[in-house]
């Protein structure tokens, strides 16, 4: 049975397979993904059109060298509200998210409300980065921040139902 995405669009194993190909490697031609896939050419094409026009693909993008992260600071960010209602947490994540240096916001449960993401050059643009998103919010109650010393894993793929297990 093809899985579903938002009961919108129904996801084949052809379907898996582009998506898997392309998040190995977006910058394929659509010659190459249709070759590796083992269907024509307008076959690749047609499909990930329509896959991007579904919104499964969101976007297509570049992942910078992983040394590049050593120049500078990654930060794991637990943020607790004081107030945690829906317009309180609206309202954080209305700041946090277009903020240069936030790179991922979670809303989370239990523990925290949010887990952020952060990257900074270097500890005075990591405390502006706090004034900006905590010290002047009112509603943070505690922030407990963890910096990462390596990055041992980094892997943005979302695996299909038949390559999961």
């Amino acid at each position: 049975m093809p899985a579903k995405l938002d009961d919108s669009i129904a996801l084949d194993a052809l379907d898996w397979r582009l998506l898997d190909l392309l998040q190995a490697d977006a910058s394929l031609t659509n010659h190459a993904l249709a070759e590796a896939a083992q269907v024509s050419p307008a076959t690749a094409l047609r499909r990930v059109k329509r896959l991007r026009e579904a919104r499964v693909i969101e976007r297509f993008t570049a992942l910078l060298a992983p040394r590049l992260a050593g120049r500078g600071l990654s930060a794991i960010c637990e943020i607790t509200l004081d107030r945690q209602g829906d317009e309180h947490q609206a309202a954080f994540e209305a700041r946090a998210v277009p903020d240069p240096a936030v790179q991922q916001c979670w809303r989370v449960s239990p523990g925290p409300d949010f887990v952020l993401v952060a990257w900074a050059p270097d500890m005075p643009a990591f405390h502006a980065l706090t004034q900006r998103l905590f010290t002047q919010d009112a509603n943070v109650r505690n922030v407990k921040t963890f910096f990462a010393l390596k990055r041992a894993k980094f892997e943005p793929r979302v695996q299909g139902p038949e390559l999961a297990s």
